[in-house]
């Protein structure tokens, strides 16, 4: 009997030993019982369009990498077309698919658009990574999750790194700049998408740096375009008509909508290499096309969001979260103070 009680004893406190070890390192410890060593990680790329500029950038690099490292990742791509539903269901149908991991690039920034999808995600056990911008609701509704990581960019840099383009630009050229000798900078702002927390930085951030910087501003005229290039074309257009040569800036949450508002004034002899008929325009993103504009004089700036710099982030990240490791092992990426957002940097680009 004495023997039986000490087998139970023994039997109880190993119990509460294991639970006490499971239930303390499930904080910090995710073990993806999905993955299997044998086979590359099959990820799937949830893109919130693919035929944005930025994005398809992002793209090609995820795709050199796996070219890279053919036998240890294998992405595919699901286009969201700009459409949260669209790319809910995208999402759905691949929790039946087996992939390892998922990397979305949300359409929409509300909790109530894309709570369902992650909640299901979440009862897979499937690891995945946000890239993107996060609006705080988002950030305190995925938080709890303890597989999960934000890859974002600080986008009030963004918006500063602009402001400073357009200051030095102010500083070094204002008799041409200033056309009506006012002592205030006319600008148009061209937004990206409506709650965009990364739109919003731009937008403020850039005019606060420029403030900042003792230059008075006056804003003539601001559109929504949803990061596109076509609609920024076709609304300076119009706003040229109404404001001509009153237009001393203008100012894109995005390169693609800053080309768009190049290829607008080049209609009207704008911004083709003549000093005395050029207007400041400022983009971001840092895309081949831009920095080819920013080479020949036709553009201010823009500011460089590096893809490859994104894609490797992703990867390394990924692989931990698949790997079961902490996320940021092994990598020189460091938490901002939410705990679960990386923050990679922006870097001003003007003519050489």
């Amino acid at each position: 009997m004495k023997v039986f009680k000490k087998i139970l004893i023994f039997i109880t406190i190993s119990s509460i030993t294991i639970a006490t070890l499971i239930g303390g390192a499930s904080k910090n410890l995710f073990i993806n019982l999905n993955y299997n060593p044998k086979t590359p990680i099959k990820v799937a790329v949830f893109l919130y369009r693919a035929n944005d500029n930025y994005i398809s950038q992002v793209r090609k690099n995820l795709e050199n990498i796996q070219k890279e490292n053919e036998d240890k990742v294998q992405f595919s791509f699901f286009d969201g077309n700009g459409n949260q539903g669209i790319q809910n269901e995208s999402i759905d149908k691949a929790l039946n698919e087996n992939f390892d991991l998922f990397i979305i690039n949300l359409v929409d920034t509300k909790v109530d658009a894309i709570e369902d999808i992650f909640n299901k995600i979440e009862q897979k056990n499937i690891p995945f990574i946000l890239d993107g911008t996060p609006t705080k609701d988002i950030i305190n509704f995925i938080k709890p999750y303890n597989h999960t990581v934000f890859i974002g960019t600080d986008t009030q840099q963004s918006g500063v790194l602009q402001g400073k383009i357009i200051v030095n630009s102010w500083n070094a050229n204002k008799q041409a700049i200033d056309k009506n000798n006012d002592n205030v900078l006319q600008y148009i702002m061209l937004h990206g998408k409506i709650n965009s927390p990364g739109a919003i930085d731009r937008t403020k951030y850039s005019i606060l740096t420029i403030n900042n910087a003792g230059i008075k501003t006056e804003e003539l005229a601001s559109k929504f375009c949803d990061w596109e290039k076509e609609c920024a074309k076709t609304n300076i257009e119009s706003l040229f008509l109404n404001y001509g040569d009153k237009i001393e800036a203008i100012i894109a949450n995005n390169d693609a909508m800053a080309i768009g508002a190049i290829q607008a004034l080049q209609k009207y002899g704008y911004n083709k290499g003549n000093k005395e008929k050029n207007i400041l325009v400022v983009g971001v993103d840092g895309i081949p096309e831009a920095q080819n504009l920013v080479n020949k004089g036709f553009m201010a700036g823009t500011v460089i969001q590096d893809a490859r710099a994104e894609a490797e982030a992703i990867y390394s990240i990924g692989m931990n979260l698949v790997y079961g490791k902490a996320p940021l092992e092994d990598t020189n990426y460091k938490f901002d103070d939410t705990g679960i957002i990386i923050r990679l940097p922006y870097e001003e680009y003007i003519k050489p």
